[in-house]
This record gives structure tokens, C-alpha cells and sequence, in this order.
């Protein structure tokens, strides 16, 4: 799908707060409510839209202790790592799975209430899973930047 400068506009926008009504976009972009609407449908049809979401504050919900976890498996063959995804995907605590290169096979995003909680997240989940080798986690001291908006110029 070919983005003009219009669409890359609107997806700018969406990005910064989906919940705009047509009617401001329309403004913004100098186009009528329903070109708007249509160019939106058009993003969520082609896949470039996929979902619209609620950044939430990780603090004043009780989950501000980011953890990321290195995962090296004891094999690589295909079945060792379907089994390892099948399972990292249904865990809750885990925000962000990426299949990675370099000395560990996997790294993961993991969001908890506290220290403790952490343990009891590798504990009796983490490292329950079959097949996993070595693990090694970081936690961050700060957030130094965290966005979800997607340069698209």
C-alpha cells in the first residue's frame, strides 16, 4: 500500500490520540469527514492500522517494575522454539516477546508489581517452561524514553 503525505498526516495523528473524532481530523487535514473516514478505513483494511489502544501508567496501576529477560534455549531446533513461543504468549506478565541474534535466542519485556513478584514470575512460570537453557535478566533503573509512535516521513 502506497501512503501519500495526506494518509502519513492522519497515521501522525491517530498515533498521537486516536480517540480524535473525524470531524478534528477533518480540520487538521483540510478534507471532508467523510474522506477522513474513508482514509481511516482504508489504513485498517490495508494492515497498516491494526488496533487502537490505551497507554496505561504502569506506576498507578501497580505494575512499574520493567524487567527484561534473555532467554537462551538449550537447542534450536523448530520444535524447541514453536514450544517455547506457544507458551511465553500466554503468559500475562510478559509484554513484549522477540525472537533475537547474538548469544541469547529470545528477549522478553516483562512487567511486574516488585522484586518479589518477579521471583515468583520466573519462579513458577518463567522457568517452568520446557527447553529453556540459561536465562539472564536486567532491570531498568529508569525509563529514559518509551514511545509507541511510529516515525512514518
Amino acid at each position: 500500500m502506497i501512503l501519500d503525505e495526506i494518509d502519513k498526516k492522519l497515521l501522525r495523528y491517530l498515533q498521537q490520540d486516536c480517540k480524535q473524532t473525524n470531524k478534528k481530523l477533518s480540520s487538521k487535514l483540510n478534507l471532508s469527514v467523510t474522506a477522513v473516514y474513508e482514509r481511516i478505513k482504508k489504513l485498517e483494511r490495508g494492515g497498516i492500522v491494526l488496533r487502537y489502544v490505551s497507554v496505561l501508567d504502569k506506576e498507578k496501576v501497580g505494575l512499574g517494575f520493567v524487567v527484561f529477560c534473555q532467554i537462551k534455549l538449550a537447542q534450536h531446533s523448530k520444535e524447541y522454539l514453536t514450544k517455547f513461543e506457544a507458551e511465553v504468549i500466554k503468559l500475562e506478565e510478559v509484554l513484549e516477546c522477540f525472537h533475537v541474534s547474538g548469544e541469547y535466542d529470545y528477549l522478553l519485556k516483562v512487567l511486574v508489581k516488585d522484586m518479589e513478584h518477579f521471583r515468583s514470575f520466573m519462579v513458577t512460570k518463567l522457568t517452568t517452561i520446557q527447553h529453556i537453557g540459561s536465562t539472564q535478566s536486567s532491570f531498568t533503573i529508569s525509563e529514559v524514553k518509551n514511545s509507541t509512535e511510529i516515525n512514518i516521513d
